[in-house]
């Protein structure tokens, strides 16, 4: 893909669907993004798209398909695979449920007692890698009354797809090669180091299963020269070996790393981290989910990490208000909920900061649609949903847009894109220069072009210099 910035948005987040996103980054983005990584656009039961029915159609609420091609005449797209589960309204669960070992999709799902061959013990169940407290499992009522067991690690409405079948494997491939075929440039796999389900084991990113599968989805998508990004939330350890072994990667520890560093005016650990990162991976500050904790174990000592969160509990824009009380899904030690705007107290000087620092970290950039307007926190439509991911979900209007686009911190931040994604000098190599905690230097240098960023971590002022 361009080494350019990289959009990432649901299909109704900039306007209220497909056609309205493209006019949108047509009229007021055209020199800043490259690529647009469209969240779930397909029909689904739950999860804002991540419980999906079918990869065939794109919900009609958003579009059809014509509209992704329209896209992707401009952009280089990125589609979403959920290898892991399935919407339990999908027409093959429906049928399993109703006809049960007839039914030709029973291989597509996993009993969870045929799978431990008796009662799990409870220290199987305990070693399962899970962000819920209880087992992974769901009573399923079936057509004939009889009841089962059936694998569900995340929502009630997202069935696990079994890929230890010859149809589970059949399945993912030709769902793969469809979407292929609709014009995406690079498939990101949602969620697939807990396809790996391996007795006695954490049943999360078992090798060399997950070798296994990571080549077969590759393989696949190589006949149409489309890219794999494998998505992972997990200490950075797993980031390095997946790029060892030659695939794209995320820096989900960038976000914290770069908090720390802008609270407390000290670019010691992010500089570190630039010493061992993987190159070959996509930057982020801000995502659909909340600003993750756990990516960043060992790259930042415990202790900083617990100051990072209170800072932000404190000093973010109401998130302290919003921690607590008990009254919202998802508001766990494990992500924080929050735009990037609002965890930097919505200080302007500090939130451009932070994205030059992206800009300037090696990899390629993506920018989440909130922050591309440096949206603050949406409390309605969190008090409204309950949901904690919603405070960073906020629903643009094509009228908000205009307005937002004319804060002077959106300009800023638009030409600092446009900066990034057409200078010749990010095609090159990256250095650093530490010269004490609060002045970090980053630079590039390719054949044509060389450019740097001078950021003084204490007053949050920058410079770039070079062949501008």
């Amino acid at each position: 893909m361009k080494n350019g910035v990289m959009l990432i948005t649901y299909p109704d987040s900039l306007g209220r669907n497909l056609s309205n996103l493209s006019k949108v980054v047509a009229e007021y983005f055209p020199k800043a993004i490259t690529a647009i990584h469209i969240l779930p656009f397909f029909p689904s039961s739950a999860d804002r798209g991540f419980a999906p029915l079918t990869y065939r159609e794109i919900d009609s609420a958003f579009g059809d398909w014509s509209d992704i091609r329209v896209l992707g005449q401009e952009y280089e797209l990125m589609f979403d695979y959920m290898i892991n589960h399935i919407s339990v309204h999908s027409e093959y669960f429906k049928d399993f449920v109703e006809r049960g070992d007839a039914s030709p999709y029973k291989n597509l799902f996993i009993d969870f007692d045929t799978f431990w061959g008796s009662t799990p013990t409870e220290e199987q169940i305990a070693k399962i890698y899970k962000r819920k407290p209880m087992a992974p499992v769901r009573a399923i009522a079936f057509g004939d009354g009889t009841e089962r067991n059936i694998w569900f690690t995340f929502g009630d409405d997202q069935v696990d797809l079994n890929l230890e079948t010859r149809e589970g494997l059949a399945f993912m491939e030709e769902n793969l090669r469809f979407l292929s075929a609709q014009g995406a440039s690079m498939i990101r796999l949602d969620a697939f180091a807990y396809t790996t389900k391996v007795k006695d084991t954490d049943c999360f990113f078992v090798e060399p299963k997950v070798w296994e599968i990571l080549k077969r989805c590759a393989d696949v998508l190589q006949t149409y020269h489309v890219g794999l990004l494998p998505e992972i939330h997990e200490h950075y350890s797993i980031q390095k070996k997946l790029a060892e072994n030659g695939y794209p990667v995320y820096d989900f520890a960038l976000p914290m790393l770069v908090l720390h560093a802008l609270y407390f005016h000290d670019a010691s650990y992010l500089s570190n981290w630039y010493e061992i990162c993987p190159r070959n991976q996509f930057t982020t500050l801000d995502t659909h989910d909340g600003i993750g904790v756990v990516d960043v174990r060992g790259l930042l000592p415990d202790e900083e990490i617990e100051a990072t969160r209170e800072h932000l509990f404190t000093y973010g824009a109401n998130v302290k208000r919003i921690y607590n009380t008990a009254t919202y899904n998802n508001l766990d030690i494990y992500q924080i909920n929050c735009t990037y705007y609002s965890a930097l107290g919505e200080n302007d000087d500090a939130y451009l900061l932070a994205r030059a620092l992206q800009f300037f970290s090696p990899g390629t950039p993506q920018v989440y649609y909130v922050g591309l307007l440096a949206g603050r926190n949406d409390i309605h439509l969190l008090e409204e949903t309950k949901e904690g991911r919603n405070i960073n979900r906020h629903y643009y209007t094509t009228e908000e847009i205009a307005e937002e686009v004319q804060r002077p911190v959106v300009q800023r931040l638009i030409a600092l894109m446009e900066l990034r994604s057409t200078h010749p000098a990010f095609n090159g190599d990256f250095s650093q220069t530490l010269t004490d905690p609060q002045h970090l230097t980053l630079t590039w240098k390719s054949d044509v072009a060389a450019i740097e960023l001078h950021a003084d971590l204490q007053s949050y002022e920058f410079e770039i210099v070079g062949d501008l």
